[in-house]
């Protein structure tokens, strides 16, 4: 007998027949003597619903009421899929995260989780129930609801696994598992038996959308075992684990992530004396806009340049920031691009394998690929590109590296 904390999302409770589904599948987890916590989202497209109802009101609602108002998709889904349980004939019973108590600071729309009192979901697992609990809210000290942000069910999934010791933590979306890379890009992509903590959050920030970088924080941090798996059909998925110290012979490269949302800006003539890195950077962070890939290079006549990666979306405010400094430090130009992607090479593999860059630069070098910027870590090389080159380099690199071959160990 298991405990197993399950996480469904919008498009696995996106309908009334859906959640049946998800009920049949619990039950199913019941049946065979596991012990289960369910974690649900809203419905598919109700959080955007009640985003719009808001904003028909007022552009830019007070971020208290909006947290009060979104977490109600969450209570919708738990009453219905208890209520489907119930159908069933299997005991179940549902909580809000506040009625759970999942204590969060009080930064509303992007709460952190700081403490759960497990103490009602043990007594009604004990009594042989399915607790089903409101994915991405809490509540912070003084009462007020939270939300955890934007694919925050993940994380409340991986937290209550954690506080409760559970012996997996089960997601349950749309694909199947963690593939190599985009199977919509590359058609013989191969979906991994196993991956990595370390893995999985490089390819979560570089850009693949399977899993929330929270949760695989969260998991890494508290040892939960992750496994990721389709709602719509069974297959083993792919575990999320610590890295098998037995396990010497795991391919170099484990994936490829890829983000198109990407801008560059550069700033150009600025003086080249300690801190005025900081100075520039500084302005951009106090913005509250996250930089990714910095290079700085260095002129003959004394002054640098400097080049960063933002969200698209945070393009015209950071450019407007770089343009006041500019001004400030006498700079000679601000260029910016928004038609750049980035791409990053992930695998536990490389930290033992040398000659992994060159095997890239090489791969897209032979595609006539131009390279604008490469950072890299002790698992990662991340490159930016001309967005028009992105399916081409993904393509070139899969094959280069031979990731449709299953050599990992099963």
């Amino acid at each position: 007998m298991s405990l197993i904390v399950q996480k469904y999302g919008g498009t696995s409770v996106g309908t009334i027949e859906r959640i049946q589904a998800v009920a049949e599948k619990v039950q199913a987890f019941r049946n065979r003597g596991d012990s289960v916590v369910v974690v649900v989202s809203a419905m598919s497209g109700e959080t955007n619903r009640l985003i719009g109802l808001a904003r028909e009101i007022e552009a830019e609602p007070s971020a208290r009421e909006m947290d009060v108002l979104v977490s109600t998709g969450e209570q919708v889904t738990i009453a219905l899929l208890t209520i489907a349980l119930h159908k069933l004939g299997c005991d179940a019973r549902s909580y809000t995260g506040g009625q759970v108590r999942i204590l969060t600071d009080d930064a509303h729309s992007k709460a952190r989780i700081q403490e759960i009192d497990a103490h009602r979901m043990q007594q009604d697992l004990s009594a042989g129930r399915v607790v089903v609990v409101a994915g991405f809210q809490g509540v912070d000290d003084n009462g007020n609801i939270t939300t955890l942000g934007r694919g925050g069910s993940d994380t409340t999934a991986v937290a209550l696994a954690a506080a409760l010791k559970a012996d997996e933590c089960q997601i349950y979306t749309d694909v199947d598992g963690v593939y190599t890379t985009d199977p919509r890009v590359v058609a013989n992509a191969r979906r991994l038996d196993r991956i990595t903590f370390e893995e999985m959050l490089e390819m979560a920030s570089q850009g693949s959308k399977v899993l929330q970088i929270r949760s695989v924080e969260f998991a890494g941090k508290y040892k939960v075992p992750l496994r990721v798996l389709s709602s719509f059909e069974d297959g083993p998925g792919t575990l999320i684990t610590l890295e098998d110290d037995d396990d010497m012979e795991k391919p170099v490269v484990s994936g490829i992530a890829f983000n198109r949302d990407e801008a560059k800006l550069t700033i150009r003539g600025i003086p080249d004396v300690p801190g005025i890195a900081s100075k520039v950077l500084g302005a951009v962070g106090r913005a509250n806009i996250e930089v990714d890939v910095i290079v700085q290079n260095v002129a003959h006549d004394n002054t640098a340049s400097l080049t960063f990666t933002v969200h698209r979306n945070e393009l015209v405010k950071a450019r407007d920031i770089l343009e006041r400094i500019a001004a400030e430090l006498g700079a000679t130009q601000v260029d910016t691009n928004a038609s750049i992607a980035k791409l990053a090479l992930v695998g536990v593999g490389m930290r033992s394998h040398a000659g992994v860059a060159a095997k890239m630069f090489e791969a897209l070098a032979q595609e006539n690929i131009n390279i604008q910027m490469i950072s890299t870590s002790e698992i990662k090389i991340t490159v930016v590109i001309d967005e028009k080159y992105l399916e081409l380099a993904v393509r070139a690199l899969h094959s280069a590296f031979e990731l449709e071959e299953s050599d990992r160990e099963e």
